[in-house]
């Protein structure tokens, strides 16, 4: 692990090659696991406002699920995510074709709205872990259903820094991106 600008980063965010492969996963991150995608505090007043927005591209069952537990829920453990339908498709999904996409991108995609998605679903597969000094960790939460995703990642040679750049310099800034870079250039002076 190293610091940049008081962020801890692990070592896999250089080491693993990660590109989502849509294709094959199917968007099965949207479904699979035990609570919805976890949410940044801001997030829960831009969902609300933003509703209207993204509504129409969500599923009548996600819509359902939304109106009955509210634009968040908090989950076993006291974190806020996004709710669910039926505990497993998040309700801010929808179908198509036979794969989970986000409705909120959608929207964002097609100019209808000014949120993109949940950060930590942009960010996927880097999770952040906020610790009591106040400061973040950066670490890669390994899991099978996106192995295709990284098959795809190191055939094509992307790092997942590199897979991430937006989503990170959207969360971090421009700046911490670069620092990153730069920290990778030496991570491999290293190895």
């Amino acid at each position: 692990m190293i610091e940049i600008d008081g962020k801890i980063v692990s070592d896999d965010i250089f080491r693993e090659c990660f590109a989502c492969d849509i294709r094959r996963c199917r968007g099965m991150c949207c479904v699979e696991g035990n609570a919805g995608a976890p949410l940044e505090d801001d997030e829960k007043e831009i969902l609300e406002r933003e509703y209207v927005n993204f509504k129409p591209y969500m599923t009548a069952e996600g819509i359902d699920a939304v109106e009955r537990q509210g634009f968040t829920v908090t989950d076993c453990d006291g974190d806020l995510t996004t709710p669910l339908v039926n505990d497993a498709e998040c309700a801010y999904s929808y179908t198509k074709d036979g794969i989970t996409l986000c409705a909120i991108e959608r929207a964002f995609l097609d100019g209808k709205c000014g949120f993109r998605k949940p950060i930590s679903c942009h960010l996927y597969p880097i999770r952040l872990i906020n610790f009591s000094n106040g400061s973040v960790g950066l670490n890669y939460h390994r899991w099978d259903i996106c192995s295709s995703a990284c098959r795809n990642g190191r055939k094509l040679g992307i790092p997942l820094y590199k897979s991430l750049r937006e989503p990170i310099t959207r969360r971090f800034g421009e700046e911490f991106y670069h620092a990153l870079e730069c920290a990778a250039e030496m991570f491999k002076s290293y190895r």
